[in-house]
């Protein structure tokens, strides 16, 4: 099973990653989790180039087709893999993140976006998407709160964000058989037990149709 988490900065993705985890752990599932933009080596080489302060001219499409580079990379080395071995794989960001970021947000034809992001992938689809969905504003609250340095992309406009959050919301209305969008001001517990929910009904779901 193959298991991707979306939304803005500070919306509560990696913690729920881990939550899941350490829940199919002791479910005595195998199960890795990894993100976007790195997981390989060479991947963590782009996500220092995409991340980094002084790239601040960096264009719409070189930023997409260096997320591409280091998806295609991940995707091959580790994701495809680890779903052969029957790992649970969750990931943090894939390609809806591209869609959302540099063509909602960004300037980057839609169209291109989907071929590469088709061709980047090997058409690889996750099974389930979870969208942890706050506003640009409840990002910036919490920013605030553990006073967290913004990268090159966090340095981006509230105007920017607020295309990407959009764009997000749009992405899941076109696919509601692969998204689970989630109110990311709930508690944590509240939004573990939602996708714990969730992926038992979409097993149950698979199981019936075999």
């Amino acid at each position: 099973m193959f298991i991707t988490f979306e939304g803005i900065d500070l919306s509560g993705k990696s913690t729920q990653i881990r939550l899941l985890k350490e829940y199919f752990e002791s479910e005595k599932k195998k199960v890795i989790s990894v993100r976007e933009p790195g997981g390989t080596v060479i991947s963590e080489k782009i996500r220092d180039i995409l991340l980094d302060k002084k790239h601040l001219k960096m264009k719409d499409l070189t930023e997409f087709l260096l997320f591409s580079a280091s998806r295609q990379q991940l995707t091959e080395e580790i994701i495809i893999p680890h779903l052969r071995k029957n790992f649970i794989v969750l990931c943090d960001r894939y390609y809806d993140s591209s869609t959302a970021y540099q063509g909602y947000g960004g300037k980057v034809d839609l169209k291109i976006i989907n071929s590469i992001n088709k061709t980047a992938t090997g058409n690889l689809t996750p099974d389930i998407t979870f969208l942890i969905h706050i506003s640009i504003e409840e990002s910036i609250r919490r920013k605030k709160l553990i006073k967290k340095n913004e990268d090159r992309i966090e340095r981006k406009t509230i105007s920017y964000f607020n295309k990407v959050t959009d764009g997000y919301l749009k992405i899941a209305k076109n696919d509601k058989d692969r998204f689970v969008v989630i109110d990311g001001t709930l508690s944590k517990e509240e939004i573990r037990s939602m996708i714990i929910l969730s992926i038992k009904n979409f097993s149950r779901k698979s199981k019936s149709k075999k």
